[in-house]
């Protein structure tokens, strides 16, 4: 259990990862900006506290949608994949989920624009749809396929649900209590809340999770992380690092507005 309060940094813990060094970031929602700077501070925490451990950060999920730049986020997590000095994974959120069905089905998924899903589209330089014309919605959804790499949509088409280290299970929403975590379902993994936020018992393991904000300050709770700090409207963007015994917070703010934005591969 944990042995300091909420409000302290770093926590102490009895849980493990098995002697591995892992972050876990939640919600970009677009901001590049935030991404590549909390990506330098883990490069520098690495460097400061590796042993040369080869870390693993797990992100999870809800790349795309708010915030203007999730175009240029899905492109950098590709680049990940081959140029990291890490181990990434990548799970899926819910607005991957829902964009994932407009371009199945436009018509039915539109309510997609309304929840991000216009900044995403603006990214790719898609011409909104007109609301007043259904097959407008296809056209948008062409010009997206036309525009966006195909190597973004096979990251879409590939996002895992889950991954488990140690002592800790990540997921993006959180998960159905009651249920074994080889049975949880995607609905719940990607988009439950007063369920799981309202359980006061143990998991199976402690939930890292993202989906759910109500300030930029993480949620520390014996059961679960919360790591979700509304990026795109707060202005920060949170990891958490954990070792055997140790869990520890990392945030990326934007100071001013006119800061310069370092590149992906700048900061790896």
């Amino acid at each position: 259990m944990w042995t300091k309060a909420a409000s302290d940094i770093p926590w102490g813990t009895n849980a493990s990862v098995a002697g591995e060094l892992v972050y876990a970031i939640g919600d970009v929602h677009g901001r590049y900006d935030l991404m590549t700077r909390l990506l330098a501070r883990i490069a520098d925490d690495v460097k400061a506290r590796g042993n040369g451990r080869r870390p693993i950060v797990v992100f999870c999920g809800d790349y795309v949608d708010r915030g203007p730049e999730s175009a240029k986020v899905l492109s950098a997590l590709i680049w990940m994949r081959t140029h990291a000095e890490f181990d990434p994974h990548f799970l899926k959120g819910n607005h991957e989920e829902m964009m994932l069905a407009y371009i199945d089905d436009p018509i039915d998924a539109r309510g997609w624009l309304n929840v991000g899903g216009r900044e995403t589209l603006q990214s790719y330089g898609v011409t909104l749809p007109d609301p007043a014309a259904s097959a407008d919605y296809y056209r948008a959804r062409d010009e997206l396929l036309e525009r966006m790499p195909a190597s973004h949509l096979r990251l879409l088409q590939t996002l895992s649900l889950s991954h488990r280290i140690g002592d800790y299970a990540f997921v993006h929403a959180g998960v159905r209590p009651g249920i074994p975590l080889h049975r949880q379902v995607a609905a719940d993994l990607l988009w439950i809340r007063d369920d799981f936020l309202h359980h006061k018992r143990r998991f199976e393991k402690i939930i890292v999770h993202g989906h759910s904000w109500d300030s930029d300050q993480p949620v520390i709770r014996e059961q679960r992380i919360g790591i979700d700090t509304g990026a795109y409207r707060t202005g920060v963007l949170t990891a958490v690092r954990l070792e055997d015994g140790r869990v520890e917070c990392l945030q990326a703010r934007i100071d001013q507005p006119g800061d310069p934005v370092p590149s992906v591969s700048a900061t790896l």
